[in-house]
């Protein structure tokens, strides 16, 4: 017989064994529904270790494995310095004392796109409200608007793969321009420098990630050294200045961080559909000139060809068409302009002031076959946003030849076949959506703009330079 402390044990054992056998069978199917949920889990709802949303669901294909979620913006993340206001904000505020030739204020309105030219009562000749009276030297404001509107900014500058830096150099440069000493044009360069290089961002790469729009030609900031009598400042000169990337409407070819981006154009569309419905009309129009130019005689430079491209332009006569933008006549108004080129297979394009002109964007705009007279005016400049087999859009005619009477522009421009005309046009047309710079009030989906192709090339050189670094 068992004694009382047997029965017990055994009973106890007893009772083990089916409490035992009792937690398997919960144990099980519960191990088997949290491996398969853990399988099939959809990790699309966890962001910086949150849980957002969840979904526990087999595949369609259950031979497929979902691929992970990635970040769009790993390698795209920019940061932008805070300046102290004196480098951007302060010099809208003041907009009435940056330009002593006129008042350049309503011309930063609509983010310094401009007035609305609509509402000039020409809604037939800029339609869409996306044509704007803009300014070709408020690049800097614009540019810096639509970094406002860059889906990859952060405020952890350690995550960023370039640093931007919002400071108007140009309409900064400009209250300084005329009548002032040097002392007096360097010092925002100078001061703007001295605190970039305190910030703990330009220890990452000595600046080399970073990176700045200047809405002027580079000849305004290139002073040469020692000579303070001689035209702007010295601020793209300055030793840490060549670590920077530099944008601007009218780079300097032989500066390895000068870059040139298209000048600013009076059309900032807001839908894709305005520029698709915009290159289709110019691919309609019909044009009555074979070429024509829209400028002033320089006959105060001996170098200047404009002069003898004006008599050639009058003794072609109907063949051509002569806008004569001497201040005093103001023909050149931007309606004007844009009817000229619209009505023209070529627009003249000859340097002025400096090598490049706006004028050749207003040209590429209107569909007309823009003819370069020096390769610095396009080919060597605008090295990301234009073609580089430039025979495709345009017509070179070398300025000797002209300045020495060897060439006559009617004849070679009549040289050029039918077909190769309408190539060259459509590639003209085809260049309009990177010419151009959206509103930033509003996002193109399927089109890169000329913003967009800056920022992808200066994130790509960035990355270069920071492989050269490392490596």
């Amino acid at each position: 017989m068992l004694s009382v402390k047997g029965h017990c044990n055994l009973m106890e054992k007893t009772v083990t064994g089916k409490c035992i056998n009792q937690l398997w069978s919960v144990l099980l199917p519960l191990s088997l529904f949290l491996f398969m949920s853990a399988l099939f889990f959809d990790f699309s709802g966890l962001k910086h270790g949150i849980l957002i949303g969840f979904s526990a669901k087999a595949p369609k294909n259950s031979g497929q494995i979902r691929p992970a979620v990635v970040d769009e913006c790993v390698g795209k993340y920019i940061y932008v310095h805070r300046l102290p206001s004196r480098f951007n904000d302060d010099l809208l505020k003041n907009c009435h004392a940056i330009n002593r030739w006129y008042d350049i204020c309503e011309f930063l309105e609509n983010s310094g796109l401009g007035p609305l030219l609509s509402n000039s009562g020409n809604a037939d000749d800029f339609p869409n409200n996306s044509w704007f009276a803009t300014d070709q030297f408020v690049l800097e404001v614009i540019f810096r608007t639509r970094m406002k509107q860059y889906k990859c900014l952060t405020n952890d500058s350690a995550m960023a793969s370039a640093v931007y830096v919002p400071f108007y150099a140009g309409l900064e440069i400009c209250q300084h321009l005329w009548g002032f000493n040097a002392s007096v044009r360097d010092a925002a360069a100078y001061d703007l420098i001295k605190f970039l290089v305190a910030q703990p961002e330009w220890k990452r790469m000595g600046g080399k990630d970073h990176f700045l729009v200047v809405g002027r030609v580079t000849w305004d900031f290139r002073r040469m050294p020692h000579n303070e009598s001689f035209w702007g400042s010295y601020f793209l000169r300055l030793p840490e200045s060549q670590n920077l990337t530099i944008l601007g409407i009218e780079s300097s070819h032989g500066a390895d961080n000068d870059f040139g981006v298209p000048y600013p154009t009076y059309f900032h569309p807001s839908h894709d559909s305005e520029v698709f419905e915009w290159q289709n009309r110019m691919r309609r129009k019909r044009r009555h000139f074979l070429y024509s130019f829209a400028g002033a005689d320089r006959p105060q430079d001996g170098g200047s060809i404009r002069g003898k491209i004006m008599s050639q332009c009058r003794d072609s006569g109907d063949k051509c068409k002569l806008l004569d933008c001497d201040p005093g006549k103001n023909n050149c108004k931007t309606v004007n302009v844009m009817k000229m080129f619209q009505n023209s297979s070529f627009c003249l394009q000859p340097p002025g002031d400096s090598f490049t002109r706006r004028s050749t964007f207003d040209s590429i705009l209107a569909g007309c076959i823009p003819v370069f007279f020096h390769p610095v005016s396009a080919y060597r400049q605008y090295l990301w946003h234009l073609p580089k087999e430039h025979k495709k859009y345009s017509v070179f005619i070398p300025t000797d030849y002209l300045r020495e009477g060897l060439v006559n522009i009617e004849k070679v421009l009549l040289g050029i076949s039918e077909q190769r005309l309408l190539a060259m046009r459509e590639e003209v047309i085809g260049l309009i959506p990177k010419i151009i710079y959206a509103n930033p009030s509003s996002k193109l989906e399927t089109i890169e703009d000329a913003f967009d192709i800056s920022i992808r090339e200066v994130l790509h050189r960035v990355e270069e330079m920071r492989r050269e670094t490392v490596g």
